[in-house]
This record gives C-alpha cells, structure tokens and sequence, in this order.
C-alpha cells in the first residue's frame, strides 16, 4: 500500500478523534439540561444552585479559551488536546459522586477548564491536517454534523440514563469517548505547533478578566443592568478587554493576532456565526420548554422531536461539502441563513393545539439551513488564518461563538420571561405570573385548569416573539455575509507544475508545523 494511500487514511482516522472530542462536550452540555429535574430534588438544589451548576461550566470555559488556544499554538495541539480530554473525563467521574451542589459545581468549574483545553485544539488540529481545500470541506461538514448529533443525541441519551439510573450517570458517558479519544490521539495524531513566540502574561490575564467579566454580565443581564455586582463586572469587562486590545497592538509577539479581524472573510465570518448563535442560542431552551410544559411530553418524548433537525443537518452538511467547492462560501452562507429564517419563521406560528407536522418542517428546515451556513462559514474563517496561528485563530473562533450563544440566551430569555408576563392576564398575581413552572406548579397543587390554560397561551405566544427575534438575527448574519465575506477562486496552475508546486507546498507547511506527520 502506498505512502500517499496510507497517509489519506491516517487523515480520516485523525478526524473520527476530533469529532470524539468535539462530541464529549456537546453530549456533555446537552444531557445535563434533561438532568437538571432530577438532580434538583436528589441535591436539594436551589434554582440559584442549577445556575450556578450550568453557568460556571460557560464562565470557565469562555474565559479560558483564548489562552488555551495559544498554548496549543505553543506548546502543542496533540498535547494540549490530550491534558483537555483528561482532565474533562476525570472531572466528569467527580461530577457522579457529587453530594451536594457544591461538589458539583465544582466540578463543572473542572470540565470547563478541560473544554477550554480541547475546544481550540481539535478545530485547529483539523485545518493543519486537512490541507486541501476539497478535503478540509468535507473533513469540516463531517465535524459538524458530530456536533449537531450530539446536540439532539445527549437529551435522548439522557433521558433513557435517568429512566434507569441515578442523575449521575449522565455524567459517565463522557468517560469512554474520553478515554477512546485519548488513545486514538496517542497511536494516530502527529504532534503540531506554531513557531515560538515569547510567552504574553500581561495579555493572558486580561483576557481571562475580561472574558469572565464580559461572560458573568451576560448572565446576569436577565435580571437587570442596574445590580451594583453586574455594573461592576461590567466596568471590569470594558477596562479589561479594551487594555487587552491596546497591548495586543503594542507588543512584538501578541498572544492573539487581532489583525485577523482586517482579513474581510474572518471578521465577516465570524460577526455572522456570532450573529446566527444570538439567533439559535436560546432555541433549545425555549423549544425544549413548548415540548415539555405547553405540548405535555416527557423529557425523552421532547428530545426525540429534536430528530427531523439532526437528520436535516447530517444530509445538508455532506450537500454543502461538494456545493461550497463549486458556489464558494458565501452563496451558501446566505441560502443557508435566509433557510433558517424560514424555519424561524415557521416555528413562530406554532399554537397551544398545533400538531407535530408545523414543528417538524421548522425543524428540518433549520437543520438543513444550519447544515448549509455553518461549515461554510466555518471554513471561510478558517481558510483565512495561517497555520502558525491555528490555535488562537480557533479559539478566537470559539469565543466569539460562545459569547454570541451566551448573549443569546440571555436576550432569549429576557424577552420570553417580559412577554410572559405581558400576555398572562391581571387577575393572576405572584410567581404564577413571571414564570411558567411556577404556573404549572401552582396549577397543579390547586386544579385550577384556567390557569394552566392561560400560562400556555402565555408562554406559546412569548416563545413565537423570541423566534421572531431569531429570525431577524439570522436575516442579519445572512446581510452580512453577503456583503462583507469574499469567494476567491486560486488561479488553475499548468499542469506539472500544480501538482509540483501543491506538493512543494504542503511539504513545507508540514515541515513547518508538524511533528512525527505522515510522509
């Protein structure tokens, strides 16, 4: 068997690792909201301590990535990769032994920091293995649809663990695809790196201040601007991220090379992404919320109607992998996106009565939108950045994504708490009033079936305003992509020399960031 054969193979095998890792954490995030009931009653949390057991998670994870992702540049992505995987699956083992709240959110705080660890480094690791550009496509939409799987699959998942088992159990199917995953990386995965750079400790600890900050603000902001702890944690934010900005600038080797953001396809791409996450960041919550509270289903019965998106995105991401080489990405950004507004749109329409045939097309329809946009902008971000830069750039990536989903779910949730209120009628006073499980709760215990009825119309009509506001998110991002991001088509090369010139190419860029690669 050839060289050329063998080393073509290792590329796949190298990204079922990475799609292994990327799916830890997605299962990860996704089952523990269909946990969140039982451990509640099991812990004797409070819903200020299910907060916390979710928010820390983010808060860690966002605040950490920019410097993980130049570590990886630095010290090695495999490696980085490696120490992520561990210490996610280890603090994942903690997690099922939790006695109370605090044990648990402390070992949230621990898988955050793995998260941060693995995050940049699988997404970098793609683009440094996956050099042409055909490939990197397909290696991209492959990765996505993982993550799309793994964003319906965890529910399910979970909701047949807690059928069975104790809430910690969902905790334990991170275990394996860690485990697996770290062997994979250690018998398949060649070691790289960017060129050295002198280590920023300044512009590492802004950066986490000011990520933190920003992050803990945007959690906070459903309860109001105006509490002294959120304007602080505001004022710390603004300080701290413009100082990260002015000294990035003003240092020879800066940790993040903000002049990314001059290339139109990386700040294009990335306002886009930031945009569409404002515009789907809360969908899940509120979805989930329909399906369960106003539709009556089970935990289980609820993910499952999540199905008709995954298939969506799984047949859309594979389409877009051979479209983006013949379109180009920005056409299929914008089908993509105009797409999901669509489904938006459809999913805006949704009744207290509705039947499962709306919901479904809405949800195909956002699967196969999603499928379309994402992996082209993905790869429109990506293809800008150089591979010395690969690990910061995605990280970079990643952060402005998650901020983007953390704002949007707490916009989601503030405009869907506010229309709640709006739309309840007078006569109904106290909790019932600002929150739907207290409706549902205080229904139950009293046999007052008025007002069930009316936190049901309540909530389907708030949820209809927060898909609205989705869809005019997605419209934008569609906007922008249009306007900003750029298709550039490489001139064919003459024939000999293409082949010679791509080979001569990728010889020196293995040379230059790889370690122990394949020949």
């Amino acid at each position: 068997m050839s060289e050329t054969t063998m080393g073509g193979r290792r590329r796949w095998l190298i990204l079922i690792v990475l799609c292994l890792a990327t799916l830890v954490l997605v299962v990860d995030n996704m089952v523990l909201t269909v946990a969140v009931p039982a451990l509640t009653e099991s812990l004797h949390a409070s819903a200020q301590n299910i907060q916390w057991v979710l928010d820390s998670y983010i808060l860690v994870f966002a605040g950490l990535l920019l410097t993980t992702g130049s570590l990886s540049d630095r010290f090695g992505r495999r490696r980085v990769l490696i120490i992520g995987l561990a210490v996610f699956g280890v603090a994942s083992a903690v997690a099922t032994m939790a006695h109370n709240p605090g044990e648990l959110i402390a070992a949230r705080v621990a898988m955050g920091i793995g998260g941060a660890l693995l995050m940049p480094s699988t997404l970098s690791i793609l683009i440094t293995v996956f050099t042409d550009e055909a490939e990197r496509r397909k290696a991209m939409a492959a990765w996505t649809v993982v993550a799309m799987v793994g964003l319906v699959g965890g529910p399910v998942l979970g909701g047949v663990m807690i059928s069975h088992f104790w809430w910690g159990s969902v905790f334990l199917l991170n275990i394996p695809i860690a485990v697996l995953a770290i062997i994979s990386a250690v018998v398949l995965m060649p070691e790289s790196k960017g060129p050295w750079r002198k280590p920023d400790p300044l512009g590492t600890v802004l950066s986490i201040v000011g990520l933190t900050s920003a992050v803990w603000v945007i959690i906070e902001l459903p309860k109001g601007l105006t509490r002294p702890s959120t304007l602080t944690a505001l004022a710390v934010a603004v300080v701290a991220l413009i100082s990260f900005g002015v000294w990035e600038t003003r240092i020879a080797e800066p940790m993040v090379p903000l002049q990314l953001f001059k290339q139109r396809n990386f700040s294009g791409g990335s306002f886009s992404l930031t945009l569409v996450q404002i515009g789907n960041g809360g969908l899940l919550l509120v979805m989930t919320q329909y399906l369960q509270f106003v539709l009556g289903f089970s935990a289980l019965k609820a993910s499952l109607c999540f199905i008709p998106l995954a298939i969506a995105a799984l047949i859309f991401n594979t389409l877009g992998a051979g479209l983006g080489m013949k379109f180009g990405n920005r056409p299929l950004m914008v089908v993509g996106l105009l797409i999901c507004a669509v489904a938006f749109g459809i999913l805006a329409d949704l009744g207290v009565n509705d039947g499962l045939t709306k919901l479904f097309v809405g949800l195909f329809l956002l699967g196969a939108g999603s499928g379309l946009a994402m992996p082209a902008a993905i790869t429109a971000i990506m293809g800008a950045v150089p591979p010395e830069h690969a690990g910061v750039s995605s990280a970079l990536n990643d952060t402005v994504q998650q901020t983007g989903a953390a704002l949007g779910v707490a916009i989601m949730g503030t405009v869907v708490a506010s229309r709640f209120t709006a739309a309840m009628p007078a006569k109904v006073t106290g909790a019932a009033r600002h929150s739907l499980g207290d409706a549902y709760g205080i229904a139950a215990k009293t046999g007052d079936s008025a007002l069930l009825e009316s936190a049901r119309t309540a909530f389907t009509y708030a949820a209809s305003v927060a898909y609205i506001a989705g869809a005019v998110g997605v419209i934008a991002a569609a906007l922008v992509s249009f306007v900003v991001l750029r298709d550039d088509k490489p001139a064919a090369p003459a024939d000999g020399a293409g082949a010679a010139g791509a080979a001569g190419a990728e010889q020196g860029h293995t040379d230059g960031t790889l370690i122990g690669a394949e020949a």
